[in-house]
């Protein structure tokens, strides 16, 4: 074979290639992951500070490895739920199963993790949490699209309550919301909040408030169990595929991979699964 009909074969196979994808670089379809402050586990990246948290280290680790780039929005969660259901995101990586979801995503199958939950409340303060009348009274801190009603309906109706809306205080805003919380608790403004215990320990020692607050036990009746949401604008076939590919990977980080991830932010839990 001539060398000018090689270089012709070789050019044509090129434009083959190119024309198909293969053997191109920088093609990596993009996921569009919107997410809320919830340190340690989904944070916030600062100056000087590029880590995302334990969840989002996950869904990079699993979705990169299949070929994705993902493409982060840091915003407050009602934003990210509404982004998610009008298709300006694909996926919101945790997010409670809740009663009142609408039909604008799709859980993925398998949790983040299921997490203990707990109350922060005053350190002076004796109260503990014995089913929902323990409540009544009491000065409640929550955020704005917040649902609890997979861990506690009666919790959830209760802050819904429109009768109860002078004793239920809803905390908005960008990445502070926690802080706000905490430090209205030490201000005598609210008497307590739930979440999950690793999230409350997290929050206590960043603030140092050891000596005005502390976390107590029992939490709500059942344990927070959060899945990734995709987006119902998202065509059918490739949302099933997107959550097959989360299932799939998230099982099969279990072990040694996802204690490298969770020692990253110096958190253990005690059952991660």
């Amino acid at each position: 074979m001539s060398r000018s009909k090689m270089l012709h074969r070789l050019s044509f196979l090129l434009l083959l290639l190119a024309g198909s994808g293969i053997g191109s670089a920088g093609h990596a379809e993009t996921l569009k992951v919107c997410y809320d402050q919830w340190s340690p586990l989904t944070i916030f990246p600062s100056n000087g500070a590029s880590a995302r948290g334990v969840v989002i280290d996950m869904f990079d680790e699993i979705y990169t490895a299949q070929g994705y780039e993902l493409e982060f929005y840091e915003v407050p969660l009602a934003r990210g739920l509404a982004m998610v259901s009008d298709g300006l995101c694909d996926v919101l990586p945790e997010y409670v199963g809740s009663t009142h979801a609408e039909n604008a995503f799709v859980y993925g199958n398998e949790p983040t993790f299921a997490y203990t939950t707990a109350f922060v409340i005053r350190r002076d303060d004796p109260w503990r949490y014995n089913g929902i009348q323990s409540i009544r009274g009491k000065r409640v801190a929550t955020g704005p699209g917040w649902d609890y009603s997979s861990m506690s309906v009666p919790y959830q109706d209760y802050i819904e309550d429109p009768k109860n809306a002078d004793l239920v205080e809803v905390i908005a805003g960008y990445d502070d919301v926690f802080d706000r919380i905490f430090r209205m608790i030490v201000e005598d403004r609210v008497d307590l909040y739930a979440d999950n215990e690793l999230v409350l320990q997290h929050v206590l020692n960043r603030l140092n408030l050891h000596d005005d607050l502390q976390i107590v036990h029992p939490g709500l009746e059942r344990k927070l169990v959060e899945r990734p949401i995709f987006s119902a604008k998202i065509p059918a076939a490739k949302r099933q595929d997107l959550i097959r590919i989360w299932d799939e990977g998230r099982r099969a980080i279990k072990g040694e991979t996802e204690r490298r991830i969770l020692e990253k932010y110096n958190v253990k839990l005690e059952d991660p699964s």
